[in-house]
């Protein structure tokens, strides 16, 4: 008698959430390993310049503060490391003052967290600088005062913020992955959104309609991700000897955010409309046109890498622009139709100055529908 062996179905859900879980470890540190490195080297050289330099026995500050200012985070930009670094400063500087005026004590640790989070709150719009400066400001509260004297933790603070800027700018974290990385999370959304609008105006499918649309109101988290890295790019660029060069090629990328931006916010405006629209009925015209708009969206995306495809994603975009006269794509039919294809436009527009098209450039290629 043959043995019948079970089937194979595949790794059970936990294994799958397990495997999960590990590649998700795995890349979070592959992605941070720049990071970790420009820390290692900050707070490395923080603690031999205050140690060794100038003969403090505990820097502690100095190795913080360069912690806290650089961080994990893809926000390295100069601005943010040097406003954490000068609020976590003024936190020490504020609990020596304290300290040295009325000693130890609940009250007087008491004043110093009062008088650190309001100075530092009205300083910085950013809600975690007051609270990165409390946490040292109470270390400075709570431990004796160092063999150096008062303001030494100060001295080292200033130590730390200064070296934790000049690794910004020495040792950026290659801020244009990052913004690559995030720019291609957009467009893949982005192409998504498009493609499925596609398919309902090609079936007519109301009800799919609204389930994008519920999906396109949840992508400016992706724009405003893909915004940050760009400027933070841009601002380490400003700084960085070795990141000039490449200015020229971030500017361009801000602006193709910018406008894509603008296209995100237009291509929900166009999925909106239909959703109002009567259900069942195929568009296929209309359809044809947002099949044209994706393929373009996905040239845009790879353009990021390889820029001398712009010029013919303008040029797909011109011949997109041109049939977006109502009285010609959809005659005869009824006026919530014609205002469904006038909404295309500023979509167009947005990828064409996004792809690097002048603005009176772009508006000339769509056709006059003022009369």
């Amino acid at each position: 008698m043959t043995e019948v062996t079970p089937a194979d179905d595949g790794p059970t859900p936990r294994r799958r959430r397990w495997d999960a879980a590990v590649r998700g470890s795995v890349d979070r540190t592959t992605g941070s390993l720049t990071a970790i490195l420009q820390l290692v080297v900050a707070v490395t050289i923080s603690y031999a310049v205050a140690h060794y330099a100038l003969g403090h026995e505990f820097p502690i500050a100095a190795v913080t503060v360069s912690l806290s200012s650089l961080g994990l985070v893809l926000d390295a930009r100069p601005r943010r490391v040097l406003e954490t670094a000068i609020a976590m400063t003024i936190g020490i500087t504020l609990s020596e003052l304290i300290l040295l005026s009325f000693g130890q004590g609940l009250w007087q640790f008491a004043l110093t967290m009062f008088a650190v989070l309001a100075v530092t709150r009205a300083l910085s719009p950013l809600p975690g600088i007051p609270i990165v400066a409390a946490v040292q400001a109470a270390l400075v509260a709570l431990t004796p005062i160092p063999p150096g004297g008062p303001f030494t933790r100060t001295a080292d603070a200033v130590v730390g913020g200064l070296i934790a800027l000049a690794c910004t700018a020495l040792l950026p974290r290659d801020p244009r992955r990052a913004a690559r990385r995030e720019a291609l999370k957009f467009f893949s959304a982005f192409n998504a959104l498009a493609s499925s609008l596609a398919t309902v105006l090609r079936l007519g499918d109301q009800r799919t309609a609204e389930v994008v649309l519920g999906r396109a109101r949840e992508t400016q988290h992706l724009v405003d991700q893909w915004k940050d890295s760009i400027d933070s790019a841009a601002a380490i660029a400003r700084i960085s000897p070795f990141l000039r060069k490449h200015r020229a090629e971030l500017a361009e990328l801000q602006v193709m955010q910018t406008n894509m931006d603008n296209a995100a916010r237009n291509l929900r405006v166009v999925i909106r409309r239909l959703s109002v629209l009567p259900g069942g009925r195929a568009r296929p015209e209309i359809a044809q046109v947002i099949a044209g708009v994706q393929s373009a969206g996905s040239m845009l995306a790879q353009s990021i890498d390889r820029p001398e495809l712009r010029p013919i994603v303008r040029q797909s975009l011109v011949l997109i622009a041109i049939t977006l006269d109502p009285r010609i794509l959809v005659p005869e039919e009824p006026v919530s139709e014609s205002a469904l294809v006038v909404s295309i436009r500023p979509l167009v527009y947005d990828l064409l100055a996004a792809s690097g098209m002048p603005a009176e450039e772009a508006l000339r290629a769509f056709p006059d529908i003022s009369h």
